[in-house]
């Protein structure tokens, strides 16, 4: 059921991609690491391999060579596009209706949460 949390959180990725031009960095490695304990490496490495042609070959490359990921990260990520496939579908379309002052706070908000979220776990 492991694939089935990766769609999930590819889903998430694609519809905020979608609405605000956004994915990995901001959705993908903080779920894989508060969602799925997974290091920060692995969680840069496998939102890499989502993505990864042509914005990630040489990026997962480097992690995979590194050992601070394996297949399993790479099967991850592949699960992961699929979310994001269909998800960044979805969030275009409400994008494009939504006001673009909307639009701008929804994001704004997006980016405290995970700033704040990423500054606590920091400090632990």
């Amino acid at each position: 059921m492991l694939w089935l949390g990766m769609i999930g959180i590819g889903l998430l990725a694609g519809v905020l991609s979608g609405l605000f031009g956004i994915g990995g960095g901001i959705v993908l490695v903080p779920s894989l690491i508060f969602l799925f304990q997974f290091s920060p490496h692995a969680a840069n490495g496998t939102s890499l391999s989502a993505m990864l042609l042509p914005v990630g070959i040489l990026g997962v490359w480097q992690y995979f060579s590194a050992g601070k990921i394996g297949p399993e990260h790479l099967r991850f990520g592949g699960w992961i596009a699929v979310g994001m496939f269909f998800g960044a579908y979805f969030g275009s379309r409400i994008a494009v209706e939504l006001d673009l002052r909307w639009l701008q706070r929804l994001f704004a908000c997006l980016l405290i949460i995970a700033a704040f979220r990423l500054f606590i776990q920091s400090t632990r």
